[in-house]
């Protein structure tokens, strides 16, 4: 299975952020996963590819061709693929993948996130979608879920497109264990 992981570019969060990060991509590669990811040598995403690196695992970092200058790139990505825009970036991306997993990130994870989120909704994929919620990060984002339903916004099941998970292991659990989910969520 190709899982693609958004996460944040920042080197300047608590640690434990970081050693998610890692530890997901480790076990992630431990169970012959491959990660495609937004190539970026630092941060969330520096640490996930770290972590499958450190146990043989493939990865394809996918990137807008103006990150390309040193230090911005992950040196050790199997295969790096250079597009011409942030657009581009994500479509690349969401083609390759069998999976999603949104680990914690700024205002672009969370634009990756809502994209990923709205197609599935929309019906153009069924692929499953989760979210490490390392450190409750995710939990602002579970209760305004659940205030849109409340309010009538979205339905349970738009809500309920993405799954929530503390353990990387977990995550990983659920996203293997997911079915193509389009007929469920077409009438959404």
């Amino acid at each position: 299975m190709e899982i693609c992981v958004y996460g944040a570019s920042s080197a300047s969060l608590r640690q434990e952020y970081y050693d998610a990060a890692f530890a997901f991509g480790a076990e992630l590669a431990r169970r012959g996963h491959g990660l495609t990811f937004g190539g970026g040598d630092r941060g969330i995403m520096g640490a996930a590819a770290r972590g499958a690196v450190s146990e043989g695992g493939r990865i394809t970092g996918v990137s807008p061709s103006f990150f390309h200058v040193d230090g911005v790139l992950y040196p050790e990505c199997d295969e790096l693929i250079l597009t011409d825009t942030m657009r581009e970036r994500k479509l690349r991306m969401e083609e390759r993948a069998d999976a999603f997993a949104a680990l914690p990130g700024g205002v672009g994870t969370l634009d990756e996130l809502f994209e990923i989120l709205t197609l599935k909704q929309l019906g153009v994929h069924g692929k499953p979608v989760a979210l490490l919620n390392t450190a409750g990060y995710y939990e602002p984002l579970r209760l305004l879920l659940e205030h849109a339903v409340g309010e009538g916004f979205m339905t349970r099941a738009a809500a309920g497109m993405a799954g929530f998970f503390d353990d990387p292991a977990d995550l990983l659990d659920y996203l293997e264990s997911a079915s193509d989910d389009r007929r469920i969520l077409k009438d959404i």
